[in-house]
């Protein structure tokens, strides 16, 4: 029986994949289920969600959280991945940018707008990952998606064609695409060279284990999981009897007298505990998502 159940946040190093964290995380807390939620590239650093046990079936809701990253753009050189992990494409050596130009023309490129996939990405177009298709010289159309910028500045650093930038943004966007367009925008080429996730919805990459730290908190014993809770604090809270938890276990629809705006609500029990999440069924609430527990209501 499955006794890991939570939230867990690392900290993810360069130079691993977002599936290679899960993997260690699998040993660390001998558990097989382990998702998470967000992909970073190997060449990113910072905040992964994860999710533990039972809690793997809430991850849609990390999934759709607000993030913010920072990092550094160069300016001047062009790569195939827009990224420091591809092949240099092109390099200029005449870039002259202004700062306050820089910085102006990052802010009219927030609000709704549709941006298209880069060809080196995870994405599937006729079954198919666009990266694998990238790596034989093939291009295909990419369908834009809608995604929002809220906020995006830009800072000069020592080096005159390397900037800091800080964004905030939706879940789906491609930073990479969102600095190349920049680039553009200013006349010039450029790259993704480092980022660093430092948020996703509430969670925060200063809370986040290092994988070493983690094992050690593992190793003497010490609570590493966040209480699943944290993944629906979007959500309303519908406090649950006894009786409705046990019934919510059996898939029954529940008649509920409180009065809630959303078509989805957190379903909490007496003890205060995630129970799961129900959806909006008419005049009562299906089960949509149902928790397993180590104990039945009646025998606690």
């Amino acid at each position: 029986m499955t006794t890991s159940n939570g939230l867990l946040l690392i900290d993810k190093p360069r130079g691993i994949t977002s599936h290679d964290v899960v993997a260690q995380v699998r040993l660390a807390l001998s558990e097989r289920r382990v998702g998470h939620a967000g992909t970073l590239d190997p060449m990113a650093t910072g905040l992964l969600v994860l999710a533990i046990g039972p809690s793997t079936r809430l991850l849609r809701f990390a999934q759709s959280e607000t993030k913010r990253y920072s990092g550094t753009v160069t300016f001047g050189v062009a790569t195939d991945s827009l990224d420091a992990d591809g092949e240099v494409l092109e390099r200029r050596d005449d870039v002259t940018l202004d700062p306050i130009r820089v910085d102006a023309v990052a802010k009219e490129m927030l609000g709704p707008q549709a941006q298209t996939p880069p060809m080196v990405s995870a994405l599937k177009v006729g079954g198919r990952r666009l990266h694998a298709l990238a790596r034989q010289g093939v291009e295909v159309e990419r369908e834009p998606r809608q995604i929002t910028i809220d906020d995006f500045s830009l800072h000069a650093t020592n080096l005159p064609e390397v900037y800091e930038f800080d964004v905030t943004c939706s879940v789906g966007t491609y930073v990479r695409v969102l600095l190349s367009d920049l680039a553009q925008r200013l006349g010039t080429i450029g790259h993704l060279s480092s980022l660093r996730r430092l948020s996703s919805g509430a969670h925060r990459v200063e809370d986040a284990f290092t994988m070493d730290a983690l094992t050690a908190a593992v190793i003497e014993g010490r609570e590493v999981l966040g209480d699943p809770r944290q993944f629906v604090t979007n959500l309303e809270q519908a406090p649950v009897s006894y009786d409705e938890e046990r019934r919510l276990r059996m898939g029954q629809h529940l008649e509920i007298d409180a009065l809630y705006e959303g078509y989805e609500i957190a379903a909490i029990s007496e003890d205060g505990s995630l129970v799961g999440v129900l959806r909006r069924r008419g005049e009562k609430w299906k089960p949509e998502v149902v928790l397993t527990t180590g104990a039945s209501p009646e025998s606690r």
